[in-house]
């Protein structure tokens, strides 16, 4: 799937909703596509280089924002059971999460734009189906998070697209570093 055919399909979708619903689907489509398209024309070797002194490479990216995307769409449904605990992890465990941040051997831009295409199709069909944007879940446990929290699907999906926007600033970022190319001007 191209990144114009995974934009495409996005906005399609959108249009099949109203209201609400209609407006978070289309500012996360955009978001998502902004993402998508600094990996355009670009090799699975480019998708996976370190252009900056971060560990961050587009390959990586798209992973991580797949990987996040996935997580809080389990938790709109199933609550912190679907979320790790974090205060639990340990080293081992941080470690394989770093590797979401890679393009690991074997993997290639093309796999890693259809995992996420996948996982935005089902966010996608969520945020259709969903019976209740206010229905929230107590936060999993994370340093980062307040004790005692709770989110509704609407704060959760917030959460997805200002996560999905910052990673296509800094996908930009890489890509520019990469070959000059920019995703708008």
């Amino acid at each position: 799937m191209t990144v114009n055919e995974a934009t495409t399909r996005d906005m399609a979708d959108v249009t099949a909703v109203t209201g609400e619903r209609a407006e978070l689907l289309d500012s996360l489509a955009k978001h998502r596509h902004f993402l998508r398209f600094t990996t355009r024309d670009l090799t699975d070797e480019q998708a996976g280089l370190r252009t900056t002194t971060s560990e961050l490479c587009l390959g990586g990216l798209i992973k991580h924002v797949t990987s996040v995307e996935r997580s809080w769409a389990g938790f709109i449904v199933d609550g912190p059971s679907a979320m790790p605990d974090f205060t639990a992890m340990t080293e081992a465990d941080f470690a394989r999460r770093a590797d979401e941040f890679r393009m690991l051997p074997g993997e290639t831009l093309e796999g890693v734009l259809a995992d996420y295409a996948e996982v935005a199709r089902r966010t996608d069909e969520l945020v259709a189906t969903l019976p209740d944007l206010d229905a929230g879940h107590p936060l999993p446990k994370a340093p980062w998070f307040e004790a005692d929290l709770q989110w509704s699907a609407r704060r959760v999906l917030l959460h997805v697209m200002t996560e999905t926007a910052q990673h296509a600033g800094h996908a930009d970022i890489i890509r520019e570093s990469i070959d000059g190319a920019k995703s708008m001007g």
